[in-house]
């Protein structure tokens, strides 16, 4: 089997955040593993307008190019590792835009979660999974939280996530294990859904 593409998604657009630094992390953890190939994906070099289609592109083709373009990104990969900050106790709006804009795109891949705040973004991975189950997508049990002292310490510039890595490592490696397997699996099968599909043709 060919190496398993996974995005890593910024999920904050904002100036000011922090998103970018756990995203580059969790990607060079990931890139150790010599069956992934692992790319960072930001939001906010792709300026989605707020979802304004007719309807999702499960049931029609979206006409603006931004959101196709969004579209034809995120159907590179095999699985998703989404980084979320928690904003009053849910994911950020533009990570909602970005998983409306697209559907087909999402389906039957698997996707775990780093998360932020001051419960590790624990309540905003929770909205996320139901959105990524909505999304027929293989949710990974395992998260990685940086809460409560840890990412006070960060967000205070009186420590980084170096000084808190051997916090937060074992879930990293724990996702990553889970996140692999279902990326396996979920590819395997597509696989086999399109030599079928292809057979029959």
């Amino acid at each position: 089997m060919s190496k398993l593409k996974i995005a890593v998604i910024i999920g904050s657009t904002r100036d000011n955040r922090y998103g970018d630094k756990p995203a580059q992390w969790i990607a060079d953890l990931a890139a150790q593993r010599p069956e992934l190939d692992v790319e960072i994906v930001d939001l906010k070099a792709f300026d989605l307008p707020l979802f304004n289609e007719a309807a999702s592109n499960a049931w029609a083709p979206s006409q603006d190019p931004r959101a196709v373009a969004w579209q034809n990104k995120i159907g590179e990969f095999d699985g998703y590792i989404v980084v979320t900050a928690e904003y009053n106790r849910s994911i950020t709006g533009a990570l909602k835009n970005a998983f409306d804009q697209a559907y087909t795109e999402w389906n039957q891949k698997a996707i775990g979660f780093v998360g932020y705040g001051s419960v590790g973004g624990a309540r905003a991975i929770e909205h996320a999974r139901t959105i990524a189950v909505e999304l027929q997508m293989a949710n990974a049990r395992s998260a990685v939280h940086i809460g409560g002292a840890d990412f006070y310490g960060i967000y205070m510039g009186k420590q980084t996530l170096a000084d808190v890595e051997a916090n937060i490592a074992p879930s990293a490696n724990d996702m990553l294990n889970q996140l692999t397997w279902w990326t396996k699996a979920t590819k395997a099968a597509r696989d086999q859904d399109a030599a079928v599909a292809q057979a029959a043709e």
